[in-house]
């Protein structure tokens, strides 16, 4: 025994263990809930259709064809026709776009300002934080579906006039539904930044001098991403339902323009005898908002370290 040598401990456990990205392992918490990841392919599906749909399917939106009013879903049609021979799946396919865009817009126009006020709030003290948070409560306590209606009856001939009837119509929208939807994310931020900034790597970052914006662009504010990305998914969907219940209420886009809660709303009068004009749009507002809400759960679930799926 006097020449012998002792084994390595790395040659006996087998192979040392290879580290992982956090994002590789949010990807796998995320697979690992199913209905997530079956929303996420379902709503690619969704928004590939609306995008390469109509170089597809190349039936006009306002082609009619009188011999087919009314009609239900046929070969020829294959979610039917409206009251005058307009092919609803031509029209479904154009205003997915624009109910999906206006949502993306908004989403982003609401996390930007969110982010901002909310970082501003978390990293100051004193009056900014407070002269801030008096605004974000101010706006929570407006109501919102009345000033929704007011704000776009008031500036929306006036946005017409300068950038044209559908992109003037666009910017107003989506700077109205994002404009009241900034709040919930400023205030998450700021209670992040107010845990994060007292943690233990932000304050040896401070030993070393990094200055304040540094702190926070390096530091603080990647290590907040995870329930900011969450509430984006919640903004998507939320902006989606409140373009829809403006053109529902015949505030949105101009009648000409199909969007789906504009079909929706064109399709009220004929429940009777066509349901399938209200229900191929109603359908798509669930299925898009239904998808993205599970897509925000898997996230948040994927993000959340304490959590063990």
């Amino acid at each position: 025994m006097a020449g012998s040598t002792p084994a390595s401990a790395t040659a006996e456990l087998g192979k040392p263990v290879t580290s992982v990205s956090p994002w590789v392992e949010a990807w796998r918490r995320f697979r690992r809930h199913r209905l997530a990841y079956w929303s996420l392919w379902v709503l690619g599906l969704l928004v590939l259709a609306v995008l390469f749909g109509p170089i597809v399917y190349k039936v006009g939106i306002n082609e009619i064809d009188f011999k087919a009013r009314l009609v239900g879903p046929t070969v020829g049609h294959p979610l039917g026709t409206d009251d005058l021979g307009r092919d609803l799946l031509a029209r479904m396919l154009y205003g997915g776009r624009i109910s999906l865009a206006v949502g993306l817009a908004a989403m982003l126009m609401a996390i930007t300002v969110g982010v901002l006020i909310g970082a501003l709030a978390g990293i100051s003290r004193g009056w900014v934080d407070t002269v801030l948070m008096w605004v974000t409560d101010l706006f929570l306590s407006l109501p919102q579906l009345p000033l929704l209606l007011l704000l776009i009856f008031l500036f929306r001939e006036s946005l017409k006039s300068v950038f044209g009837l559908e992109v003037g119509i666009f910017i107003l929208i989506v700077l109205v539904i994002g404009g009241f939807r900034w709040m919930p994310v400023a205030r998450l931020v700021r209670a992040q930044f107010f845990s994060l900034r007292e943690k233990e790597f932000v304050e040896a970052a401070r030993a070393l001098g990094a200055s304040v914006p540094r702190q926070v662009i390096r530091h603080i504010l990647p290590n907040s991403l995870g329930p900011v990305i969450v509430a984006a998914t919640i903004d998507v969907a939320a902006a989606i339902i409140a373009e829809s219940t403006l053109s529902f209420l015949g505030l949105g886009f101009p009648p000409d323009i199909p969007t789906w809660g504009r079909i929706l709303y064109d399709g009220r009068d004929y429940m009777d005898i066509a349901v399938h004009w209200a229900l191929a749009p109603g359908l798509a507002i669930f299925i898009t908002v239904l998808t993205i809400n599970f897509i925000g759960d898997g996230l948040r679930d994927a993000l959340d370290p304490r959590r063990v799926l």
